[in-house]
């Protein structure tokens, strides 16, 4: 289970016990917000998309899309998707509890979007359709292991 690989990586840090569990579907970011009563933005989600050498993990605020042109000139490549089979195969989390973390294949490089620095703390899923971490940016960014900051989004 996800959630599980989740829990477990972040027990290296001691974080294990912030790791939310609701008992309604956080699946989207509508529904995050709603189970966190919280506002969309503040959902950090995870977007995948296919690169040459495997895929790219876009981490950004809930209320935003990935702006195609600043995608292309950031990575060289087109934006397009993964289907929700190759989400599973390169990150071990299904598509609807998608997260940056325990994931453990180095064709998937990791970046934060700028679109998260309007807030304080975000919360990004646990590899559950349940499930969520309050987190700062910055421990976002660390536990992510983000290769970096960038603005790809509208």
């Amino acid at each position: 289970m996800s959630i599980e690989k989740v829990r477990n990586y972040f027990k290296k840090y001691n974080l294990e016990d912030r790791i939310l569990e609701f008992d309604v579907s956080s699946a989207t970011v509508e529904l995050a917000a709603k189970a966190l009563d919280v506002e969309p933005a503040r959902i950090a989600k995870t977007l995948s998309f296919k690169s040459d050498d495997g895929c790219i993990l876009i981490v950004c605020a809930g209320n935003v899309r990935i702006n195609n042109k600043k995608f292309k000139e950031y990575f060289h490549i087109k934006a397009k998707m993964l289907t929700p089979d190759e989400v599973y195969k390169y990150t071990g989390h299904a598509v609807g509890g998608v997260c940056p973390f325990g994931i453990d294949n180095s064709q998937v490089k990791i970046y934060t979007d700028i679109s998260l620095k309007d807030f304080s703390t975000i919360f990004p899923a646990c590899g559950s359709s349940n499930s969520a971490i309050e987190l700062s940016c910055d421990e976002l960014y660390k536990y992510s292991s983000s290769l970096g900051w960038v603005d790809v989004c509208s």
